[in-house]
């Protein structure tokens, strides 16, 4: 039985170059970069020309920012969050620890974050989202002086939402000059605008794993501007690995990995964006025409990467069993949130009912899928929707 791999939102097949690299550190070049002897050396020089990959596959130069790396997108989330807002000193004569803002549709790394800050005194604003698109009118009419921080996800990880965050830095920005903004990547990253400069953005987030490279390294850019400042203090205490940034001796095998599949990416984006629009064209006309009953919850701005689709009474669960005892993989929203047992409440601030988001399944394409495994995949979807029982 042939597998049909539709969940690379979740994470992506390591690609050739990515497991080269990482085998080539491991087997010859496992120097610890701190190191002074020649080793070390070696590796340091590894190190970094994996960071100025990463800086490149951004579009913008090295003298603009630095490149720290983490062990995962969560971790570069948690640090560009804690990190800034902790480093902020409250206003004189005011009465709370500031305002923070972000929307109603962050991953749990973001939103999870948010949550602690709250208990810790800070107010923070969940900007709604509904339909895919950031409500302006509301976040400008929260936007003021007393912001502090923000951060707004560039492209949503369940219905493939691409968020003007662009606009929304700007309306920070000229609301509370001297607010952080800090923008969720790792979704976006190598499948759109990126660019920290053209976004608008102190800081962004990006992940090894959703572009072909290894799990367990991520990267968070940072303005020289922010570290100048000092808006930003270390996350993590230690050896001072990472100019002091990231305390912990650098994975150099996912590093070198995560380089490699940065420069393959960049050299392939518009090759594979052409590709992938192709599949979700051909899988949204293919829906169309044999289950009409199944909707689309496509967003009006979109990375054609994701496609988020409600089923006619299934549950997902039910769905996702039925696909994969089939060799068919394809998720129910985010993987990270995969075993709450509720349903997504992602989908159900884009404006699904509670009933639509526990009835809502996920495919993500890369450039490895065919049109033949889209076809096939639009085969077992007709054989579930006809055979599975319905929720009552």
């Amino acid at each position: 039985m042939k597998m049909i791999y539709l969940d690379n939102a979740a994470t992506t097949k390591p690609s050739e170059a990515a497991v080269a690299a990482a085998e080539k550190v491991m087997r010859e070049d496992w120097g610890n970069p701190s190191s002074a002897h020649a080793l070390g050396t070696a590796a340091s020089r590894i190190l970094e020309s994996s960071r100025a990959a990463i800086i490149s596959s951004l579009g913008i130069g090295a003298k603009n920012g630095r490149v720290i790396f983490t062990g995962s997108g969560t971790e570069a989330n948690n640090t560009a969050i804690f990190g800034a807002v902790y480093s902020k000193k409250r206003p004189a004569g005011a009465s709370g620890r500031g305002k923070i803002l972000t929307t109603d549709s962050e991953h749990p790394s973001v939103e999870q974050v948010m949550c602690r800050l709250e208990g810790d005194g800070f107010s923070v604003v969940r900007i709604p989202t509904r339909g895919g698109k950031i409500d302006m009118s509301v976040l400008e009419a929260e936007a003021d002086s007393s912001v502090i921080f923000a951060s707004f996800m560039l492209a949503n990880n369940e219905t493939g939402a691409l968020y003007d965050v662009r606009r929304a830095a700007e309306t920070v920005k000229a609301a509370s000059p001297r607010a952080t903004v800090h923008t969720d990547a790792v979704q976006a990253y190598m499948k759109a605008e990126t660019s920290p400069r053209k976004l608008g953005v102190d800081m962004i987030s990006v992940s090894a794993h959703k572009i072909h490279g290894p799990k367990g390294v991520g990267a968070l850019w940072v303005s020289e501007e922010i570290i100048k400042s000092k808006n930003l203090i270390p996350y993590l205490a230690g050896g001072g690995q990472e100019r002091g940034m990231r305390s912990g001796t650098e994975n150099l095998p996912g590093i070198a990995a995560f380089g490699a599949a940065a420069q393959e990416a960049q050299s392939e984006k518009e090759e594979r964006l052409v590709h992938v629009t192709k599949l979700y064209a051909q899988l949204e006309r293919e829906l169309a025409e044999r289950l009409p009953e199944v909707k689309l919850n496509r967003p009006e701005r979109a990375v054609g990467y994701v496609m988020s689709l409600t089923l006619p009474g299934i549950k997902s669960e039910t769905m996702l069993n039925f696909l994969s005892e089939r060799g068919i993989y394809v998720s129910a929203g985010s993987a990270c949130s995969a075993h709450s047992g509720k349903p997504s409440s992602v989908l159900q601030a884009f404006g699904l009912t509670e009933r639509e988001a526990d009835s809502t399944v996920r495919v993500s394409f890369s450039a490895e899928n065919s049109a033949e495994e889209l076809h096939l995949f639009c085969d077992a979807l007709c054989d579930g929707v006809a055979s599975l029982v319905r929720m009552r």
